[in-house]
């Protein structure tokens, strides 16, 4: 069952803000086949009525549990895998119902950063030709024009122009990164899918990543979606944050109103695991610990998706729904006592 809301449902108050991405019930389900005949017996619901707006120049920060579909979200946004149902809107163009020749026209707008730079990167091609790749599919640049704008974007990204030359493996994790930014910046796009881009990196190098990703959204006017489990770097990133759980949307607020005043239990069992860095703070606080494991996609339990592990569940929560419904903070939660 799809959480139905009034148009525009995640909308800031502000109402000159241009929307750029629209998502409207997206799912995406993987179809589970058994048998000599490879019959279809199930499904993984793996994004399973998401809705959500993106304004133009900010970050939407999702977060949630490895598992809870935010990669597979972002990869149907951008049309890297089809959606089962549903509507991804990218200014004006509805994505899941145009060609393969029309998505690639508008693929040079939309750029996706991927979460692992040792395997993004093909080993046997070098900088410059990864960074210089898109100019070429596209026809944007060649010859000296390539490359002075090879050297540009490697400048962009905090690398040296002469080491275009050189391999992924010469490279550290974070120059890796560095690397994959540079390719997605690469045709000037308007909107990046940045898939947890962070993950595969030192603690000490993640703050230079997030550092860079935030100064080129201001020279380029760049807007993200941001992917990430990382609750204390989104904050540091993001203007709104979605909270994920079992393929739906939990909760969507602005990243004050959601740090310092969490509405959904799991927002609040997700936040009360991020450590303070006061420890007089830390040592009082209260911890939410969660019971049992997220449940299989395969499988999500009825009602709410999250009343399994819900200290405040009730019978009510294991046969129905919960409204996506605005509070009065303006706050939007799926939660049938969230106040």
């Amino acid at each position: 069952m799809a959480i139905e809301s009034p148009a525009s449902p995640l909308a800031a108050p502000a109402a000159d803000r241009e929307v750029l991405l629209s998502v409207k019930d997206l799912k995406k389900h993987f179809p589970i086949m058994k048998g000599v005949f490879r019959r279809q017996v199930g499904a993984v619901r793996a994004v399973d009525g998401v809705s959500f707006d993106i304004f133009r120049g900010e970050t939407l920060g999702l977060v949630g549990e490895s598992g809870s579909g935010k990669s597979t979200a972002g990869r149907v946004i951008l049309q890297l895998d089809k959606a089962t149902e549903g509507q991804v809107i990218f200014e004006g163009n509805e994505l899941t119902t145009l060609s393969e020749n029309k998505v690639r026209e508008l693929r040079p707008k939309m750029q996706m950063i991927f979460q692992n730079p040792h395997a993004s990167l093909n080993p046997r091609m070098t900088v410059g030709s990864i960074v210089g790749e898109p100019l070429t599919e596209h026809k944007r640049a060649r010859g000296d024009d390539k490359q002075k704008r090879i050297e540009e974007l490697l400048s962009l990204v905090g690398l040296q122009p002469k080491h275009a030359n050189r391999y992924p493996h010469e490279f550290s994790g974070g120059q890796r990164q560095r690397i994959g930014i540079a390719r997605a910046i690469a045709l000037n796009p308007d909107f990046i899918v940045a898939d947890e881009p962070i993950a595969a990196l030192d603690v000490s190098i993640q703050a230079q990543v997030v550092n860079l990703l935030e100064n080129l959204q201001n020279v380029l006017d760049l807007t993200y979606l941001f992917i990430s489990h990382d609750l204390s770097m989104v904050r540091h990133i993001a203007d709104r944050v979605a909270v994920m759980y079992l393929g739906r949307i939990m909760e969507l607020a602005s990243v004050d109103q959601l740090y310092n005043n969490p509405k959904h239990p799991y927002t609040q069992a997700l936040l009360s695991a991020v450590p303070v860095p006061d420890p007089a703070i830390e040592s009082t606080r209260e911890r939410v610990i969660l019971k049992g494991d997220i449940p299989s996609p395969a499988n999500p339990p009825p009602g709410c998706p999250f009343n399994t592990r819900c200290p405040i569940a009730q019978d009510r929560c294991s046969e129905e729904v919960p409204e996506w419904r605005q509070l009065s903070s303006g706050q939007w939660v799926a939660c049938h006592f969230a106040e």
